[in-house]
């Protein structure tokens, strides 16, 4: 974490309430507006904060624009990566090195409302019972549309079947939540998009009160470094190793008493038809039935013996 930097007085300032993480790759055109908007919101607010611009190492002009606005913003430290570790890996870190006790995700491509960012604070600082405050997209807005609603669609429901919650919107980039319960998970989030599902399935599987606000989604400014098929596989694959992470049961066992169910039923319809005679499949079902069934019970037991996250 980084040291505290010094007031101009000489004194040690004092640390701010609120951290927006903002992870920058490409963005030259709109990354200064965006800052502009992100810190007129928070100093219209009153609430204490810092912004870290984390530059993602942008083969464009990104890096060059953001230090010149620097010295415009008090409350703005820039961060340049040596190389490019993708969007998860920014907000690991950026979460790690903030200061503050509410931690902001943000994206720098103008889709978010980064204006209502003071109102996802305010929840967090009156309900000290809440841990993450989530903005759930009301449209989708992005590229491949047709394919990504339907695909999205079912990767929420799995999840919300995994979880038994509901989740208006599982990947939203615009979350603020309390920094001291994130950080047994950060080493959890993977480099790519999919860090913003690991961290909502990691408070939802843990019991940590999760609130929905319904926010409008812009269309991108620049071009999206989202893939359609990479990182809708990463989504669900991403899904299912978290559920299985921490509630290993809800995967497992629906699928070994599927197995068990139907090798029981075969044995039965074999032995009214061949009496005494067990096919090798009716076999081959109910020992891969046992078999993932104590898979399960011994995962579900590793998770329980687990200490932290």
């Amino acid at each position: 974490m980084s040291e505290t930097p010094p007031h101009p007085d000489g004194a040690a300032e004092p640390p701010p309430y609120a951290s927006i993480v903002l992870p920058c790759y490409n963005e030259q055109d709109h990354v200064v507006t965006e800052v502009e908007r992100i810190c007129a919101a928070m100093d219209a607010s009153g609430i204490a904060y810092e912004l870290l611009a984390i530059d993602d190492a942008s083969t464009d002009a990104t890096l060059d624009r953001l230090r010149a606005a620097e010295p415009r913003f008090p409350h703005l430290r820039v961060i340049a990566f040596g190389h490019n570790g993708g969007s998860g890996t920014v907000r690991r870190i950026g979460t790690q090195r903030a200061r503050g006790q509410i931690v902001v995700w943000t994206d720098a491509d103008m889709t978010y409302p980064n204006e209502r960012i003071p109102e996802l604070v305010a929840m967090l600082r009156d309900d000290p019972g809440l841990d993450q405050v989530v903005g759930a997209r009301r449209q989708e807005a992005g590229t491949h549309k047709i394919l990504r609603v339907p695909t999205k669609w079912l990767i929420r429901k799995l999840a919300e079947r995994l979880t038994n919650t509901r989740i208006p919107d599982l990947n939203s980039g615009l979350r603020a939540f309390r920094r001291e319960v994130s950080l047994p998970y950060l080493r959890l989030l993977p480099p790519g998009f999919s860090c913003v599902t690991t961290i909502t399935l990691a408070f939802l599987s843990n019991q940590h009160p999760v609130r929905y606000v319904p926010i409008d989604y812009s269309r991108r400014a620049g071009s999206s470094k989202f893939h359609f098929v990479r990182d809708a596989y990463r989504y669900i694959l991403q899904v299912l190793r978290m559920v299985m992470y921490f509630n290993p049961l809800k995967v497992l066992m629906p699928l070994a008493l599927w197995l068990l169910g139907i090798g029981a039923a075969k044995f039965v319809f074999d032995m009214v038809r061949t009496p005494l005679y067990i096919p090798n499949n009716t076999i081959m079902l109910l020992t891969t039935g046992l078999i993932v069934a104590s898979m399960a019970l011994l995962a579900d037991l590793i998770v329980r013996s687990r200490n932290g996250a």
